[in-house]
């Protein structure tokens, strides 16, 4: 299975996403499975004012649709909510394509 992992947090970054992430990725080679990240290292980024070391993708939106175009992909998992994941969002459905919302620890305010 191909699997392409959205995310704004990627290494260098040192935190609990970027952990699970390289160990969900680290899991799915053992298993004979691929995983294309899609990482904030390969757009123009700016600094997260809220997060210090944390650097999000400046309008990914057209380039991300092009990794996501050239990848061969069976799933997307989208893993974070911000910058990314939702240019990532927005990709999926103008083509119709399922993908599982990010996690949220809160709802959304109304």
């Amino acid at each position: 299975m191909n699997t392409v992992p959205v995310t704004d947090a990627w290494l260098p970054q040192v935190n609990r996403v970027v952990a699970t992430l390289v160990e969900l990725v680290r899991e799915m080679q053992a298993t004979d499975h691929e995983a294309v990240v899609i990482h904030p290292g390969q757009f123009g980024t700016r600094f997260c004012p809220s997060h210090i070391g944390i650097d999000l993708a400046v309008f990914p939106g057209c380039a991300l649709s092009r990794l996501l175009n050239a990848a061969r992909f069976d799933a997307i998992h989208l893993a974070t909510e911000r910058s990314q994941g939702w240019a990532t969002g927005r990709h999926c459905l103008s083509r119709q394509l399922l993908f599982p919302p990010p996690f949220r620890t809160s709802s959304p305010k109304s």
